[in-house]
């Protein structure tokens, strides 16, 4: 196993490579990586342009991948479904799975080597483009729960690396203008980055919850952010915090 130091030096290396990435062939590369690092079974991006053109790249077999179309499991789907309809990053075992389809289609993915196991990042960028960044594995539940408690946050950023690496590659695009963050926007995501809760980031900052709250939409309406956890991933992707 690979010590600590070690691990983080690969995954910085991973993504310094997927930020120099001139094609969407190195997103696929960036997901083989990715999947060997974290020693799991599976890291899959799919997302819709603002066209409505969708792409995807991972590590399922071509098996799986060509069955799911063929059935057009997107209908059925619950990571789908359910994360079309949230903003937040959410472990499989918290969507709906009730319908004899959800179950049945549950038990083909596991056929397919999909695992058991899966946490999904939504993502929503400009212009209605959509997308997911989905990990999994198969393992038990207290396995799993460790290791999303572990490397939740560096799974969120990855998804928003993907993403915004994704967006430079759609044709036609027109580059965003970055307003840059004040001291104290800069102060607030770092502290809220190293896992602060609002209350701990206000007492350090010496500003009330109100003044923290300024701070916080002030910096996700620069970073053209969903919410706070985006912000913050955003912030972390371009540079402008470090953790």
């Amino acid at each position: 196993m690979l010590n600590a130091v070690t691990a983080k030096s690969s995954l910085e290396d991973i993504l310094e490579e997927l930020e120099q990435a001139e094609g969407l062939g190195a997103l696929q590369t960036a997901s083989e990586r990715l999947r060997d690092h974290f020693d799991v079974d599976h890291i899959v991006y799919h997302w819709v342009d603002s066209a409505g053109d969708q792409y995807g790249c991972g590590t399922y077999s071509d098996e799986w991948r060509d069955h799911y179309l063929k059935q057009n499991y997107l209908r059925v789907d619950p990571v789908i479904i359910g994360c079309f309809q949230r903003f937040h990053p959410v472990d499989w075992k918290r969507l709906d799975w009730s319908s004899k389809q959800a179950r049945a289609f549950q038990q083909e993915a596991i056929e397919y080597g999909v695992g058991n196991q899966g946490f999904s990042v939504p993502i929503r960028g400009p212009n209605g483009q959509f997308a997911l960044f989905t990990i999994s594995h198969n393992c038990d539940d207290d396995t799993w729960a460790t290791f999303t408690e572990t490397h939740r946050r560096d799974l969120i950023l990855i998804a928003h690396y993907f993403n915004e690496k994704a967006l430079e590659f759609e044709p036609g695009r027109i580059p965003e203008n970055h307003q840059p963050l004040s001291p104290r926007e800069i102060d607030a995501m770092t502290l809220l980055a190293m896992g602060y809760s609002r209350a701990q980031v206000a007492q350090t900052l010496s500003i009330s919850e109100h003044t923290l709250r300024v701070y916080i939409e002030s910096a996700r309406f620069k970073l053209g952010a969903m919410n706070t956890t985006h912000a913050v991933a955003r912030a972390m992707s371009r540079g402008l915090i470090v953790v």
